[in-house]
């Protein structure tokens, strides 16, 4: 044999023995994600694998947890060891450590959570959390007003101001930090594209070890942290995989440790690969489809609010919620991982859920009935039902690449042919579709909703639709709005209970969307993770807890 040939199967010999090591470190967990992150700065961290990963590169003042018995948020200390509020809550100060460090020694002192919320509301930065400062001290452009929000009383004491009237919480300052002698050198309108985005100088359990670009992240346990653990995982590798289909075989193989989104018909087949557990988080999640409320084409003309000539009418989006049948789709595709929707207050919200509101029933007797009520009703027997001259023709719009909508525009098609409704089927590259979402020029769309934590409505449901234009169905209410400007005021937490089932009860009554349901994401792990928790702030949250079985 030829000294290059030997040469040759030492290498692939090396190359498999290093890949093996690779696949089975005991130090190592690997987390399979479909697409790169596009920066490590939590400013402009707008995907949620971009939160994932800025969450563990940089800290907040308070962490959360989630209390499943309460279905609710509990904060714990992190850079802040204690806090306190003053007796009328309008302000709260804050006891930082003083050892945590940023990654190149500095401390991390109250200048940098300055900085940072500042950052955070300064509309020349542009950030992901631009506009929600609201219980804050602010300008005319939202922009927060340090010298009345802030009194920095030493570098480890900061007491944070909020507005008379205003009904603050933790969550409203609780905000990853950033470092101000890093980032303060740079023009605020170039933060977004700065080359300190991609080489973070990080205060968190994790820092950036090396990232191959589309290929990998890997983080390295940070050995200076008051959260490090020798005896937990000690890096993180997330590895990009863009294909479903290869994430799951390597998911199987045990190349990866954990995937999310696993497809339900595929759970059974990654069960009886023997060393991948299942979990779920449920109640973050659903899926709607949305009538637009108002006529598009009034509102891009003028901002005037007319109603739609199709789903302008209450008794017509009931008509169309009846004359779908969501539970068939719940359990042909999704195997009933998930539940039907009735509002958009998941039922993980114990205490502000309303359970004595049911799902709309699947009723095409009732949907013609109702549709009828409105006048609708097919003049011509040509099998599409007509109101004035105009019949009820229109085209659901969704975006491409989801199977889970593909199969349920076939349902909704059908199930909406049978009550003489006529529906066309379009599907848009997700960037079209944002922007038509955003235009308001779409009459009816499919898409999922991500709801926060903790519970909030107002962005998304308020009349408003300069002020809140995520409220992409146009949804008015009187009712509604003011109980939706009550939830912001200081009110008991019995108070409170009591307008969450209101505003749920209002909601149903109008069904502004046909809310469809509710939706399980389903989490692969390996069983050699151990003390893992999935619950719904997420699965790779707290991830320096976890450990690797020996």
């Amino acid at each position: 044999m030829s000294i290059k040939k030997s040469l040759f199967i030492l290498f692939l010999i090396s190359l498999l023995f290093s890949c093996s090591n690779e696949k089975l470190s005991p130090n190592r967990i690997v987390i399979g994600i479909p697409a790169d992150v596009q920066t490590f700065n939590p400013l402009f961290a707008y995907s949620v694998d971009e939160g994932s990963i800025t969450e563990l590169l940089y800290l907040s003042l308070v962490d959360f947890k989630w209390n499943a018995e309460a279905g609710d948020l509990d904060a714990y200390p992190m850079i802040a060891k204690s806090w306190e509020w003053s007796d009328d809550s309008s302000s709260v100060t804050f006891y930082l450590r003083d050892d945590v460090k940023w990654s190149d020694g500095e401390p991390l002192t109250a200048e940098d959570v300055v900085f940072s919320l500042d950052l955070y509301s300064d509309p020349a930065v542009n950030s992901r959390l631009y506009g929600i400062f609201d219980d804050l001290f602010t300008d005319e452009e939202n922009h927060i007003d340090v010298e009345k929000t802030f009194d920095v009383k030493s570098p480890y004491v900061l007491q944070i101001n909020f507005k008379p009237g205003s009904s603050p919480q933790l969550i409203d300052v609780v905000h990853p930090i950033i470092p101000k002698h890093i980032f303060g050198k740079i023009n605020r309108n170039d933060l977004s594209t700065a080359e300190e985005n991609f080489n973070p100088v990080c205060s968190g359990a994790f820092v950036l070890k090396k990232w191959n670009r589309n290929q990998s992240i890997t983080l390295s346990a940070n050995k200076n942290s008051f959260l490090y653990n020798p005896d937990n995982v000690q890096e993180l590798v997330f590895k990009v995989i863009p294909d479903y289909k290869s994430r799951l075989t390597q998911l199987k193989k045990g190349e990866i440790d954990l995937m999310e989104l696993i497809r339900t018909e595929d759970i059974d087949e990654v069960k009886s690969s023997g060393n991948i557990n299942i979990k779920t988080i449920d109640g973050r999640e659903y899926d709607y489809i949305g009538w637009n409320n108002i006529d598009p084409e009034v509102y891009s003309q003028s901002k005037g609010i007319t109603p739609h000539k199709l789903f302008g009418s209450r008794k017509v989006r009931l008509a169309l919620t009846h004359a779908i049948n969501r539970k068939e789709i719940l359990e042909e595709y999704l195997y009933n991982y998930g539940e039907l929707a009735v509002s958009p207050v998941s039922s993980i919200f114990k205490y502000y859920y309303n359970s004595e509101i049911k799902p709309y029933e699947y009723n095409p007797d009732k949907a013609r009935e109702l549709l009828k009520q409105e006048g609708w009703f097919d003049s011509n027997n040509n099998g599409v039902i007509d109101k004035d001259g105009v019949e009820f023709t229109f085209t659901l719009t969704y975006p491409a690449g989801n199977p889970l909508r593909e199969y349920a525009s076939t349902i909704v098609k059908n199930n909406l042919k049978a009550v003489g409704i006529d529906m066309n089927v379009q599907m848009l590259e997700l960037g079209a579709f944002l922007d038509k979402l955003g235009a308001k020029s779409m009459d009816a769309w499919m898409i999922a909703w991500y709801i926060p934590l903790p519970l909030e409505v107002k962005p998304y449901w308020y009349s408003d639709l300069d002020n809140t234009p995520l409220n992409f169905v146009s949804y008015q209410s009187k009712k509604a709005d003011a109980i939706m400007d009550a939830l912001e005021k200081n009110i008991s937490k019995e108070k409170k209970r009591e307008l969450y089932y209101e505003f749920q009860r209002i909601i149903h009554e109008d069904e502004p969307v046909t809310f469809m349901y509710w939706k399980s994401d389903i989490v692969g792990i390996n069983k050699r993770v151990e003390n893992i928790n999935i619950t719904p702030l997420g699965a790779v949250t707290h991830c320096w807890e976890w450990s690797v079985k020996q």
